[in-house]
């Protein structure tokens, strides 16, 4: 149970380390996007690569090189699929969801509520966190694409700062 071989042990600290520089090359490679958090997507391909890369180290059936061109598959169908979002709309209706406006001048948007499977409690609690006590004194509460919830607190005299945001009444509301 707490020791099997020598060699298991010997094979970890080589294996680690090699899949570990590959798997840092490829995230260099493929550029900041690829470990962002902006969607489900994103979190998906993170979970991902976390578990292959210690598939890599504890599962003696997984050779380096095998483990190493999983990780570089996970990366490249990442990588495409975002280079892909970025230039088709299709492909980013897919991919992304878009975020939704949970309250808005002082009130709850209860169909989008429902439709989020987000309750009063959720939107209070996203209040308190910013420092505020009421849903009066926010201008608007958004369900952003990560499933982070942002409060804007006031509005500026530039605009309402809710661009891209699904509103009530729109087909964007379902995201």
């Amino acid at each position: 149970m707490f020791f099997d071989t020598w060699h298991g042990l010997l094979r970890v600290l080589v294996v680690g380390p090699l899949a570990y520089l590959a798997l840092i090359l490829f995230l260099r490679i493929s550029g900041k996007r690829t470990l962002t958090k902006l969607n489900a997507f994103d979190l998906v391909v993170t979970v991902a690569l976390g578990s292959t890369l210690s598939s890599i180290v504890l599962t003696k059936s997984v050779a380096l090189l095998e483990g190493v061109l999983a990780l570089a598959t996970l990366i490249g169908l990442q990588f495409l699929i975002t280079w892909s979002s970025v230039r088709s709309p299709r492909v980013k209706a897919l991919v992304k969801a878009e975020p939704t406006l949970l309250a808005h001048d002082g009130r709850l948007i209860e169909g989008a509520m429902r439709r989020q499977r987000m309750t009063r409690d959720d939107v209070l609690a996203a209040l308190r966190s910013e420092g505020l006590d009421d849903l009066s004194q926010a201008a608007a509460v958004v369900l952003e694409t990560d499933g982070s919830i942002s409060v804007l607190k006031a509005l500026s005299g530039r605009g309402d700062g809710l661009d891209g945001v699904a509103r009530p009444g729109t087909d964007r509301s379902r995201s």
